[in-house]
């Protein structure tokens, strides 16, 4: 994390320096696309400087308050960030608007050409600063080429970006320079503001899925819970909870039911008690719950504990889920019947007995 963060902050300073010259560069050449590229770069920046204050903010610890500590600051910033670009992007948009209307493109080509071109090779350079992080990182001992921090990896893809539109730019000013077609230039602030507008809707979804505590992307619910399922002795589960902390670090909660293989006569023979009596819903919790611990025999702390140590296992480095909160419990007969004690899924959850 260091090291990633690090890397972010050289990235960080030469996009601020690059976005002063950007900026400066599109009022001189008196170009909308270039001013636009310098607020793509400047949400690119807001990205960087919210991913250095992750980390940093992830190395708190926890309090009485803020028993997750800080690992949700990012999502906070991240929200901030996407409203000033989006203010930004419609300040040029309308900007753009009233070129077309007032039908004046007076735009330097020149100018326009030598700051697309830095834009170009600032890009490239950055590129190479993250590029060179994430081959130094995974040839560390104990690190593989398929592990590289998430906040290094995410400014990666903005650079990249970052980079495919700088590339426009330059054609676009290459083109306003030998045809004279001025209009390229609010034609490139439409376009450029269109894929920030779909790059920040992206975010704004995994935003809204980790505030809403969706189940991540990666995660198959239904995967997972036939999984947990298969478990030897596992007769049930209910409460399999699945959510983000934030953009890196997923949370699990379940309850596991486990027992001793019934007699198919003893469950028939409870059905038909229960069948007959008639009695309300409470009373036929008790009642199933005693006659269970007359079948099932005592609870067995040994089996709950290998049943544990095996979820846990699975949980971890089948599902890559770090942080997990399991609750065995001794199944009852009740839990046939009862929908809160039911899988969110009604998956094949019938065991051989």
């Amino acid at each position: 994390d260091q090291r990633a963060e690090r890397s972010l902050i050289v990235v960080a300073i030469l996009s601020a320096l690059f976005i002063i010259a950007e900026f400066t560069g599109g009022v001189l050449a008196r170009s909308l696309a270039i001013m636009t590229d310098a607020g793509h770069m400047l949400s690119d920046l807001l990205s960087f400087i919210i991913s250095i204050i992750a980390i940093r903010l992830a190395r708190s610890p926890a309090n009485h308050r803020l028993s997750f500590g800080f690992l949700r600051a990012e999502i906070l910033g991240a929200t901030i960030s996407i409203i000033i670009i989006w203010i930004l992007t419609t300040m040029l948009v309308m900007l753009a608007l009233q070129r077309i209307i007032d039908n004046n493109f007076d735009v330097d080509a020149n100018t326009m050409i030598v700051t697309a071109s830095a834009g170009v090779i600032f890009n490239i350079i950055m590129g190479l600063v993250l590029r060179y992080f994430r081959c130094a990182h995974s040839h560390d001992i104990g690190h593989n080429h398929n592990h590289t921090n998430v906040n290094v990896r995410a400014a990666f893809i903005h650079v990249l970006g970052d980079f495919i539109q700088s590339i426009g730019v330059l054609v676009a000013a290459i083109v306003i320079k030998i045809t004279d077609w001025k209009l390229a230039d609010p034609l490139c602030t439409f376009l450029f503001s269109v894929i920030v507008l779909i790059t920040s809707i992206t975010v704004i979804r995994d935003i809204f899925f980790i505030l809403m505590e969706g189940t991540p992307a990666h995660i198959s619910y239904g995967n997972l819970q036939s999984d947990l399922l298969s478990i030897s002795g596992v007769r049930t589960l209910h409460s399999l909870h699945v959510w983000s902390l934030n953009m890196d670090k997923t949370a699990l909660a379940v309850h596991l039911a486990i027992g001793i293989k019934m007699h198919m006569r003893s469950i028939r023979m409870l059905d038909y008690k229960l069948h007959i009596l008639h009695i309300a819903k409470s009373d036929a919790v008790v009642l199933a719950k005693y006659e269970s611990d007359n079948v099932l025999g005592k609870y067995e702390p040994e089996k709950a504990t290998e049943t544990m140590k095996v979820a846990s296992k699975l949980i971890r480095f089948k599902h890559g889920i770090h942080l997990a909160t399991i609750q065995i419990e001794p199944y009852e007969t009740f839990m046939l019947s009862c929908k809160f004690c039911k899988p969110l899924f009604e998956l094949n959850t019938q065991v051989d007995i």
